[in-house]
């Protein structure tokens, strides 16, 4: 997707929000307004509601959602569970929410990796991230931030090109593991700035994250989330947030357009689906509630600390993002040469 549209996107999303423009954006906000009354009795839900999470406890995605799942459940009057189904790469958890019964009690939360990564790396990928579920609320982007070790002589992504460049041998630098988002980030890096890296994957974020603060690798992109302590304590130092705007959470931080790499972006989307046949007026109240929560300041105030720039919007404006990265990812992966598994 070329950057201009995803940008595009992105100011689109805001804009519908803050001026209440579209029959369902207008509802969200009316509803961001109203009193927390819980949905009237009789309604969607009349039991507890289970949010899937592919991913293993205490992560950033496992975080989210628990914080998410408890400000709605504030508002609907039933328990809403999070139910970690980590392994494969997602696989697991997602294949299991897309043989859940379509009726709002079983959900998945997705990411870019698991919803729109996995189908260009897998050839028998046992579920469909578009004909198998329906979009039904963002949470969130967590950007992408481009750290080097201090020892790195560059401070800002303009001048790290410069380094890599004179460099007699490829630079190497850090990935949570082959196909993982740092590593197709730096993938995609390494084609628009024409810079020869060598890949050094590890098995996860956080020692990736610890890889580059020891010195074993001098660079690496990974989330906001996965690095703003390190950041922040001076560890590493911060070149550039690849988004179309600056990270709340690091708000010095210029982007790398600002910084020296025009149209340059990765950032990592976190948000609700629901199984394929859902009803319509369930995913809208979800879409709704969730609305609700993330336009409060203490929502908001939380997602900052996490690295996570809360983004309410419709499923029709989610669904268009989906699609949206499916190919850009996939164009991403091929130009890598990263083969299927």
């Amino acid at each position: 997707m070329p950057q201009s549209a995803t940008r595009a996107l992105h100011t689109a999303r805001r804009r519908s929000i803050l001026l209440g423009v579209g029959a369902q954006a207008g509802a969200a906000a009316l509803l961001a307004l109203a009193p927390q009354a819980t949905w009237a009795q009789g309604a969607y839900p009349q039991s507890a509601i289970k949010f899937i999470v592919p991913q293993a406890a205490s992560g950033s995605t496992d975080t989210l959602s628990r914080d998410v799942a408890n400000r709605i459940a504030a508002t609907i009057g039933q328990a809403v569970v999070v139910e970690n189904r980590a392994g494969a790469n997602g696989i697991i958890g997602c294949e299991l929410a897309a043989k859940a019964k379509p009726d709002g009690y079983t959900l998945l939360v997705g990411g870019t990796g698991t919803m729109a990564i996995n189908s260009s790396l897998y050839n028998k990928l046992p579920y469909d991230p578009v004909k198998d579920f329906v979009p039904v609320a963002m949470f969130g982007y967590s950007t992408s931030v481009l750290i080097v070790h201090p020892s790195v002589p560059a401070n800002n992504i303009g001048e790290l090109i410069k380094w890599i460049k004179a460099s007699p041998k490829p630079v190497r630098y850090g990935s949570a593991g082959v196909g993982s988002s740092p590593h197709l980030t730096a993938e995609m890096f390494r084609d628009v700035a024409k810079v020869s890296l060598q890949h050094v994957p590890y098995k996860g974020s956080t020692p990736s994250v610890v890889a580059t603060v020891s010195g074993e690798v001098p660079m690496m992109f990974t989330g906001v989330a996965s690095a703003i302590g390190h950041i922040q304590g001076g560890r590493v130092k911060a070149l550039s947030i690849n988004g179309p705007t600056r990270s709340p959470a690091l708000p010095k931080v210029p982007t790398a357009n600002e910084s020296g790499l025009p149209g340059f972006e990765a950032a990592f989307w976190i948000g609700l689906f629901a199984p394929a046949g859902t009803p319509a007026e369930v995913v809208n109240k979800l879409n709704a509630e969730i609305n609700r929560a993330l336009n409060s300041a203490e929502a908001k105030e939380r997602f900052l600390k996490l690295g996570i720039d809360a983004l309410p919007g419709s499923p029709a404006q989610f669904g268009k993002i989906l699609s949206a990265d499916l190919k850009r990812w996939a164009s991403t992966i091929e130009s890598a040469g990263i083969p299927r598994k």
